[in-house]
């Protein structure tokens, strides 16, 4: 112990003799440390991160997954609803489901589980709070959900089960952000009214700040109501009604028996579970479906710890958080490179002072842990700034999505917590080993017969330049593969923001209104939406108003399965097609030109026979080398062969600027106000579509101001909006790609001038003899791009091998695109140059005298 201090003294006092080395390599240090630092804070909140409650390792979350045949019974009426519904099952269930397995753990003293909660997220509720409305996400959950997750309200009381009940007053739990941001903290909102879909709810407590629910990790509920009031606030209620389809939508979790496993939780609950799913299938519809299914396709519950909550979302998110920490990790190596190169050139300098402590009887490995005590400190130093750097990194990750991010979710809390830190310790002392190891045991390596007499530094030089070199070559490669990757993503945007979309976006706001969710049905709703398009049609600074029943380029999907002419039964995959329900004037609005047949006109309402205009591609798909006007299609047995192809419209980009055009079928809204939920409205402008903003909100707030408008924005930053994950590739992996780039010419500069100042005695003679400037400029450059292109050679083999792995993100690009690589290629070249010139320049300026005078 007494000789640890002693080194850290000593290391304490060589840094700090040399103010300028530490002072850059702490900077150095702090740059990947601190940037690993701020990616690993969103590795913790996103992935590693357990519910804040009691006991999470009892915690069980329920999935199931079952055979293709049951899989396939949405084709006899039941909907899977649920975020994780795959390939083999999912992640919802029937609520009658959670009814049936809670009566099973209460009749089964030894059950393994001992309590079962539900809950289900509710995405967009009206709230109206004091004349003010708004759109907020909230959570359904059962009676018994806070008391044994175990969370207790910081304000009132949670919900309780005499609450989950239809005959009781519906009430409310706040949570701790809304409760703040909503209420500023204020203890009086307890026992407040508020409108929630305009019914009134009782607001009775608030959560913990840490709690956020047990749902998906980029979900954050401003609002808990339980499970009964869900019939009341959604505008289609689940209907699990014994016999009849049912709607798979409620998440199960469960507590279990300490010692209990999985699998016996799994088996204590299976057999209820079949039961009760195969007891919901409908009877068979036609006799080509199975009246029983096979015991192989019968559904089985699965079951998976639950410490983390939902956890479909976070393996979304995993692989791109992990392609960000590959890229600061090769940020983080380079800077280790550079660092290592200053200790090779501090050794060189400290070589008499080593070699005389070595000569006194210093062992070897003493003096290599002497050696790596200051790297390690050295790191130690970085990583405490790097704290500070990661605690402003993280929040320009945050920023800089301007709260659009598929990359990572904006919501999440990213805190430099004990856990952060504790990486961040380790990254430090493993990074002061790493960079420190191979210079500590270079300058150990002494020939003392030699080194005494001074006749072993031409050795030390060239066994320490040749692995600089290599260090050198290395950042290189590393810098090719950051920036050929970061250079395939801004060619990705490019051509993404280059699409022909179809439609003219300009002069063009939209927004979302959800009258549905406000009590409005069929005539009612009608008569809402025709008031609205006169009352804002009436404003100056409109030209038209608009809606369908999606959002364009906004990431949303509403398809259906066609059954064209000819058939009779639900068809199969290739008849899928886009839905839109939409305004008579929806493409004159739009820009979309109308290319044969008639428009939607007022006549085409509820009453008259069913009509539809479909996609060019739809058209060409489905009806090659026919005339589709006047075909009559279908969407299931009620309008098999009902409604008749009236118009053909030019195609549009419906999802995404990414996706490939796909066929497309267009209804008038008034043939569909049974269906009808929430609508995305478009209003073309004169001026600037922002100005008609207030006007539309005072028009809507007029008519009624319980109804929140959401997403107000112009088409043009809802395309950029889209773009936001490219756009985070390009800038985040391009930021650090130039950073690396600088770490390596610095890195390149110091060999450089290291190397003139060895050959400070050879290059006086070569001047001696004649050597002028353009020669002596052409010999240290030269020793410099010759590394440089070694780097680039290796990096492009890394190119094709790395690159690979974001193939699938890039967008009318090759992963190897020439190009891109060329340009990359040239710009390291470039920056080479620059970093070499300078200690070229200091080399012509060497004076033969002096030189030679020195030796």
């Amino acid at each position: 112990m007494d000789s640890l201090i002693q080194d850290l003294r000593y290391a304490v006092r060589m840094l700090f003799k040399n103010p300028g080395f530490t002072a850059i390599a702490v900077f150095t240090l702090a740059l990947g440390i601190g940037a690993n630092t701020a990616i690993f804070s969103m590795v913790d909140a996103v992935l590693l991160k357990k519910l804040p409650v009691k006991d999470t390792e009892s915690l069980v979350l329920f999935n199931w997954e079952a055979g293709k045949a049951f899989r396939n019974s949405g084709n006899r009426g039941i909907f899977v609803g649920g975020f994780a519904e795959g390939r083999r099952g999912g992640s919802s269930f029937l609520s009658k489901s959670f009814e049936t397995l809670q009566k099973t753990i209460s009749e089964n003293p030894d059950s393994p589980v001992t309590d079962l909660f539900a809950f289900a997220d509710l995405s967009r509720l009206n709230l109206a709070i004091d004349g003010s409305a708004e759109v907020k996400r909230g959570q359904v959950v059962s009676g018994n959900y806070f008391s044994a997750m175990g969370v207790n309200s910081i304000q009132g009381r949670v919900i309780g089960e005499a609450d989950d009940d239809p005959a009781a007053q519906p009430v409310a739990v706040l949570s701790y952000r809304y409760w703040q941001d909503r209420f500023a903290s204020d203890p009086a909102a307890i026992g407040k009214q508020i409108l929630i879909n305009k019914n009134s709810f009782t607001i009775i407590g608030v959560t913990p700040p840490e709690f956020n629910g047990s749902s998906q990790v980029d979900d954050r509920p401003a609002i808990f109501v339980p499970i009964a009031t869900q019939a009341i606030l959604e505008e289609r209620p689940m209907a699990d009604r014994p016999g009849k389809p049912g709607v798979w939508w409620l998440h199960l979790m469960g507590r279990m028996k300490k010692g209990a496993t999985l699998e016996q939780a799994r088996e204590s609950l299976n057999s209820a579970f079949q039961s009760e799913a195969l007891a919901m299938m409908p009877p068979p519809r036609n006799a080509n479906e199975p009246a029983q299914l096979e015991v192989k396709d019968y559904p089985q519950l699965v079951t998976k710890p639950g410490a983390r909550g939902m956890w479909e979302v976070r393996s979304i998110y995993a692989s791109r958080i992990y392609l960000l920490f590959g890229v600061v990790g090769f940020v983080l190596l380079i800077a280790c490179a550079n660092v290592a190169n200053l200790l090779l050139a501090r050794a060189a300098i400290r070589s008499p002072e080593i070699t005389i402590r070595l000569a006194v009887g210093a062992g070897r490995w003493r003096l290599i842990r002497q050696l790596l005590t200051e790297s390690v400190l050295l790191s130690a130093m970085g990583g405490a700034v790097g704290v500070v750097f990661a605690l402003w990194g993280k929040d320009a990750l945050v920023a800089i999505s301007d709260g659009q991010s598929t990359l990572y979710p904006v919501e999440v809390s990213y805190q430099i917590d004990w856990r952060v830190l504790a990486f961040t310790v380790l990254l430090s002392f493993l990074t002061g080993i790493i960079f420190g190891m191979a210079p500590a045991w270079r300058a150990s390596n002494k020939d003392l017969t030699s080194s005494l007499k001074e006749s072993g530094r031409s050795s030390m030089g060239t066994s320490r330049s040749r692995l600089s070199k290599g260090l050198i070559i290395a950042q290189v490669a590393l810098s090719l593969v950051l920036l050929v990757g970061a250079g395939l993503f801004v060619r990705t945007l490019l051509n993404l923001q280059k699409v022909d979309v179809g439609f003219n976006q300009e002069n063009l706001l939209t927004f979302t209104l959800q009258p549905g969710a406000n009590g409005y049905k069929k005539e009612r709703l009608v008569e809402f939406y025709k008031q609205l398009f006169e009352r804002v049609e009436a404003n100056p600074g409109v030209r038209a108003i608009t809606f369908g029943t999606v959002p364009l380029i906004a990431h949303y999907i509403n398809d259906n399965s066609l059954i064209l002419p000819g058939e009779t039964t639900q068809t199969p995959d290739q008849h899928i097609t886009n839905v839109q329900e939409v305004r008579e004037n929806y493409f004159s609005t739009m820009e979309i030109p109308l290319l044969q047949g008639r428009n939607f006109g007022s006549q085409d309402s509820e009453k008259a026979p069913k009509v539809a205009i479909v996609s060019q591609l739809l058209a060409e798909k489905f009806f090659p080398g026919e005339n589709p006007i006047g075909k009559r299609v279908g969407f299931d047995e009620e309008t098999l062969g009902k409604i008749e192809i009236i118009g053909i419209v030019r195609d549009i980009t419906y999802n995404s600027q990414r996706e490939e055009r796909a066929p497309m079928i267009y209804l008038p809204w008034l043939q569909a106000t049974d269906t009808l939920g929430e609508m995305s409205f478009a209003v073309r402008t004169v001026g600037e579509p922002t100005a008609s903003a207030a006007a539309i909100r005072q028009t809507i707030s007029e008519m009624d101001n319980t109804m929140p408008i959401r997403e107000i924005k112009t088409q043009v930053k809802q395309s950029q909006e889209a773009l936001a994950e490219e756009r985070l590739y390009a800038s985040l992996i391009g930021f650090f790609s130039l950073l690396s780039v600088l770490l390596s010419a610095i890195g390149l500069y110091g060999v450089l001038a290291y190397s003139v100042t060895q050959r400070f005695h050879e290059i006086g003679i070569r001047r001696a003899l004649g050597a002028n400037t353009g020669d002596v400029l052409r010999l240290i450059i030269w020793q410099g791009v010759k590394l440089v292109l070694i780097g680039l050679l290796i990096g492009g083999a890394g190119v094709f091998a790395l690159t690979r792995i974001i193939e699938n993100q890039l967008y009318n690009v090759s992963a190897t695109d020439p190009l891109t690589i060329s340009i990359v290629g040239g710009f390291l070249l470039m920056t080479a140059l620059f970093a070499c010139w300078i200690p070229a320049y200091r080399a012509t300026k060497v004076d033969p005298m002096v030189a030679l005078r020195y030796e």
